[in-house]
């Protein structure tokens, strides 16, 4: 039995007054937002309270699907820093970026030369994407969509070489039968999964990616949506798709609410077993239980 948390999107604040400079670029819009309302809807001692929650449930491990950041200062490097300390130790916490930690061209490169650790695959090797990340059974594949953009564009990509690379390791992995394949990514990976000018550019090859080799599992952010789609795999198996709600997000609906999935993966003679609860921020303010995903038996022998 292996037990995970899944969190995102938890835009860590309050954020630092910029010097003019760093706004002449993309960030004076990023800028203007939070001071427009963002500040208000990201409430840090929410997230501090919903990560409580996750440490009171003792998962085997905690993941981070990025935007730690805002607008991609340097000062929101190390609060970032800072913030997967407190989620854990870089053997139990994983975090792959997403676009507000690439808000600027060199942002992403100063956050990752502070929170390297959290990248840190089976090699030792930081900082470089694809990773892999085994613990018995579950095998964690971290990708990087994040990519500067233009303003008023949040788009990610994989690219070329993460997608023949990510490739392989799925094909690899997938020849263990005992292995539970979970893809961590930002953006939502699906054709139709955002909206243009905030989608993942190459979903559509990522999509046949996991019809050749499959995967058990994909986590991602970037919404700041609970939500649940589903990919074909090879030989008729399907790959469910989870984005979760921003870990910090005060406001909205229950599956827009701070909340985060915690998922338990077993498995029997027949196949996995995949359970994930929602926890989150109630309608009374408390942060607790706020239901179970539906989700489809996961069976390894269907793989040749």
């Amino acid at each position: 039995m292996f037990r995970l948390a899944h969190l995102t999107d938890p835009h860590v604040g309050p954020l630092p007054r910029p010097r003019l400079r760093q706004l002449l670029s993309k960030r004076v819009t990023g800028w203007y937002n939070w001071r427009r309302g963002r500040r208000d809807l990201h409430d840090m001692t929410l997230l501090a309270d919903l990560v409580e929650d996750i440490r009171a449930q003792n998962p085997d491990h905690i993941t981070c699907t990025g935007d730690t950041c805002n607008i991609g200062l340097p000062s929101e490097w190390l609060t970032s820093k800072v913030f997967l300390e407190g989620l854990g130790d870089p053997r139990h916490v994983s975090f792959v970026p997403g676009n507000h930690d690439a808000y600027v061209p060199g942002a992403l490169e100063g956050l990752l030369g502070e929170v390297g650790p959290w990248t840190r695959d089976d090699s030792g090797t930081e900082r470089a994407f694809p990773f892999v990340r085994r613990y018995g059974p579950v095998a964690l594949i971290g990708l990087s969509s994040a990519i500067p953009t233009l303003p008023f564009v949040a788009s990610g990509r994989i690219g070329s070489r993460q997608r023949k690379a990510v490739e392989a390791i799925l094909a690899d992995l997938g020849r263990d039968r005992s292995c539970f394949r979970i893809i961590l990514i930002h953006h939502p990976p699906h054709v139709g999964g955002a909206q243009p000018g905030r989608a993942l550019t190459d979903a559509r090859e990522f999509e046949e990616i996991i019809r050749r080799v499959g995967a058990e599992l994909v986590l991602h952010g970037h919404n700041h949506v609970g939500s649940l789609a589903h990919l074909n795999g090879p030989r008729g198996t399907v790959v469910p798709v989870i984005g979760a709600p921003s870990a910090s997000a005060n406001a909205g609906t229950e599956t827009h609410r701070a909340g985060y999935h915690l998922f338990t993966i077993g498995q029997d003679e027949t196949g996995f077993l995949l359970t994930a609860e929602l926890r989150g921020l109630r309608a009374d303010g408390s942060i607790g239980g706020l239901g179970m995903l539906s989700l489809n038996r996961i069976a390894p022998a269907q793989r040749r």
